[in-house]
């Protein structure tokens, strides 16, 4: 179906040089869109160019801090002399401190608030002016299940992706009469290299309690891979998605639809 093609667009995807987000935006190459990316230093840039070369996909990469207002106007000016007006912005840029709530400095939880919240704010902020002028959008906010799911030590983190779900809202509420779809993309526990040491065998040669936790409490009875998240994602970049506003799509196996399996 031609309205799952991505042909002519630009995409931007935060955070982009390796993980979920590279995963993501392959997948919008994959399907016709020219792919932009931004990361906190100019290393992770270029880690990012060469692996977006080894996997065939031309990329345009960027040094710019989320959090930072005049630096990311500073990047929607270049990407759109050097590329053009971005199409589809994808608020991938995060990170996680995990401690209990009591031991969590207030430093490190306006930390987390400030790049997982505050950062897809000024990106859209910045970014939707072009979208209107263009006369169409799409805004991708990576959520979680703890937008909807509290867990102990990630108080910031929890907090975070429960107000960028209701950002994610409000974008819609108040840009959806410009064209400009606003959706999110709550994933659920992924293999990637950060949750590595998670599934890690114990020195005994068991699974680890966490993984076995996950596994069991995932009707799917599996981790989700970054592969998992390019159709959502395309869907979501797509005119496929056009009445499609104000959602969060969760992709986590049927985690949030279960309490999970009574131990045996």
């Amino acid at each position: 179906m031609t309205n799952f093609r991505l042909d002519g667009k630009i995409a931007l995807v935060t955070g982009a040089s390796y993980g979920i987000g590279f995963a993501m935006a392959s997948a919008l190459a994959s399907a016709g869109a020219t792919i932009v990316f931004n990361d906190i230093n100019q290393e992770l840039v270029d880690k990012g160019l060469a692996d977006y070369k080894a996997a065939g996909i031309t990329a345009h990469g960027y040094v710019c801090n989320v959090t930072d207002e005049a630096a990311v106007i500073e990047m929607e000016k270049k990407i759109k002399a050097d590329v053009g007006i971005v199409d589809i912005l994808v608020n991938n840029a995060g990170i996680i401190k995990r401690a209990p709530m009591l031991e969590m400095s207030v430093e490190d939880f306006r930390t987390v608030i400030d790049i997982d919240l505050n950062g897809p704010f000024i990106m859209a902020k910045s970014f939707i002016p072009s979208m209107i002028e263009k006369g169409h959008g799409k805004i991708i906010n990576i959520c979680s299940m703890t937008s909807e799911l509290g867990r102990e030590t990630i108080a910031g983190y929890a907090s975070a992706k429960g107000g960028l779900k209701m950002l994610t809202k409000n974008i819609c509420a108040e840009f959806g009469d410009r064209n400009i779809q606003c959706n999110g993309i709550g994933p659920g526990y992924i293999a990637t290299p950060q949750t590595a040491p998670l599934r890690e065998k114990t020195p005994e040669g068991n699974p680890h309690p966490f993984d076995t936790f996950i596994v069991n409490k995932t009707p799917a009875a599996r981790w989700g891979t970054p592969e998992d998240l390019a159709g959502p994602a395309i869907f979501l970049a797509s005119d496929a998605s056009n009445f499609v506003n104000g959602h969060i799509l969760y992709v986590d196996g049927g985690m949030l639809a279960t309490i999970g399996k009574v131990p045996s």
